[in-house]
């Protein structure tokens, strides 16, 4: 019984195969037509330029000043202050740095301390606990750069 059952499935594994033999025939190939948008064409030039202007070495550091918001050990809390500051002032750049076991939001990239003393005063609103500035390496853009100005690199 044993020898009959095991000649059976002997049998049946070896007539049964896991690939088709088809595909050793040729397959015709049909020409395949891509209709593109020309929007494409523009998106993909923005991107190309978005990306070469925040490329690091478009970026320049120099001297600066930005505004401290918060110094915590609570991550929850320096997150929502950085969605308060986004959500107020969009025009600025948030930067949420962990210093262990710190973190601390920084925002701004301010050439001249009477431009962030006037943002300091609007934020104040915003943080009673209070807003500081404070002198520190800043992103200049290129077109701004001054050449008198000691380009230091990250």
């Amino acid at each position: 019984m044993k020898i009959i059952f095991i000649s059976v499935a002997l049998f049946i594994s070896v007539s049964l195969t896991a690939q088709d033999s088809s595909w050793k025939k040729p397959i015709e190939t049909n020409p395949i037509v891509v209709h593109k948008d020309p929007r494409l064409d523009m998106l993909v030039k923005k991107q190309a330029q978005i990306n070469e202007e925040t490329s690091r070495e478009a970026r320049k550091v120099g001297k600066g000043f930005r505004l401290m918001i918060i110094n915590t050990n609570k991550r929850d809390e320096a997150l929502a202050a950085k969605t308060k500051v986004y959500t107020y002032f969009p025009e600025l750049k948030a930067y949420l740095i962990y210093q262990s076991p710190y973190f601390k939001l920084k925002v701004g990239n301010f050439k001249e301390r009477k431009d962030a003393e006037e943002y300091q005063k609007r934020l104040n609103t915003y943080f009673p606990n209070g807003v500081f500035i404070m002198s520190d390496r800043i992103e200049v853009k290129p077109e701004k750069f001054n050449e008198n100005e000691q380009d230091i690199t990250p």
